[in-house]
């Protein structure tokens, strides 16, 4: 089916982000709940990137004004993902199309 772009070829770091801003869209931004946090899991109360998590997930539900007090690098770290989506998914087309080619008599 895929020919000799082989199914260990996956794209894991695509599905990762859309993994990843999937379960920000369905998280509750208002309930803290688990960390991945090194500082958080320490216990150590202030973190420079707490929020931005759910700076996203705020922004993924149109409320920017919120977004933007939870921290102000959620916009950005959003439109960074969305890019590195974006330009994931073309690489991953140029190489479906690329060695799904045949030959035409």
């Amino acid at each position: 089916m895929y020919g000799s772009y082989a199914l260990s070829k996956l794209p894991i770091e695509w599905m990762c982000w859309i993994a990843a801003l999937g379960l920000l869209y369905f998280s509750d931004p208002h309930v803290h709940h688990f960390s991945l946090c090194p500082l958080d899991n320490l216990g150590i109360a202030w973190c420079p990137g707490c929020g931005v998590g759910r700076s996203i997930a705020l922004l993924m539900h149109g409320n920017i004004e919120a977004s933007l007090g939870m921290h102000w690098l959620g916009i950005p770290a959003f439109l960074v993902i969305v890019y590195r989506i974006f330009v994931l998914s073309k690489r991953e087309y140029y190489l479906l199309t690329k060695y799904n080619q045949h030959e035409q008599p």
